[in-house]
């Protein structure tokens, strides 16, 4: 980041935006890192120099793509209002022209805000929004900066997350709900630990924390903080003076662990 401000610095006013959207992307990667080691508040101040960046580069799908990040962000921490109004800018920015994809992936985070703030209905209609938006989207790689594919099994995660926010068992729990979780490891085990508060939900607490165990070998294994805290997060949902001997496992793993 200090590379690019030193040369934007030094650079010409026809670059200067073109540079802001490269500080952009780099102070949303430095979000992102924060994020996964369990430093929300140097992820925010990241996510939020991203917002700002991209707004100077005159780039409006940008300036979507970095506040439909941060609201993602805002989501997943448990901030569903701060989220829902982050959407709302983000969509406000891509104005009339949505590119199919960031109709599909925003949708899907505004999905989860609703979850977060405990409105089931309105969850499920952004759901909808987005498989819809997803199954239409068309077999060219996505624009930039979507540089990823986003199709109805990212929806289908997505419910699950929602499900799991919302305490909804039936919308976690399926048949193939685990072969969901796809990409990297980290992103297995997040999901993997929304089918854990899944079974929790639906009372099944000796599979809720074995799903838990799995996904904190790979928090160790890879240092995300972000994964350890969810499964703390997992653990304190459980209030019993007699944990089944899984759960006293996970409890004895989560001792002396600072990540």
């Amino acid at each position: 980041m200090r590379l690019i401000q030193g040369i934007t610095n030094a650079a010409g006013d026809t670059d200067r935006s073109r540079l802001a959207a490269v500080g952009s992307e780099v102070a949303s990667l430095a979000g992102w890192l924060a994020w996964d080691m369990g430093d929300n508040g140097s992820a925010r101040t990241w996510y939020g120099s991203a917002v700002k960046a991209a707004r100077s580069s005159g780039d409006r799908l940008l300036t979507a793509y970095q506040a439909g990040s941060l609201a993602q962000f805002e989501a997943h921490s448990g901030n569903g209002t701060e989220a829902l109004n982050l959407t709302g800018r983000a969509w406000r920015a891509l104005g009339d022209r949505r590119p199919p994809v960031a109709e599909a992936w925003l949708s899907s985070v505004e999905a989860l805000a609703h979850a977060v703030g405990g409105d089931r209905r309105a969850a499920d209609r952004a759901l909808t929004e987005s498989r819809a938006a997803a199954e239409a989207l068309p077999e060219d790689p996505p624009p930039w900066p979507w540089v990823f594919a986003f199709g109805p099994e990212k929806v289908a995660a997505c419910r699950v997350t929602c499900g799991a926010r919302l305490g909804l068992a039936g919308w976690v729990l399926s048949d193939d709900a685990e072969a969901l979780a796809t990409g990297h490891a980290k992103q297995r085990a997040l999901l993997v630990l929304d089918i854990a508060a899944g079974h929790l939900a639906g009372g099944r607490v000796e599979s809720a924390f074995a799903l838990a165990q799995r996904a904190l070998d790979t928090g160790l294994t890879y240092k995300s903080g972000r994964i350890v805290e969810r499964v703390r997060a997992l653990r304190r949902t459980l209030t019993t003076s007699a944990p089944p001997k899984v759960v006293r496992d996970v409890d004895e793993r989560l001792h002396g662990v600072y990540l």
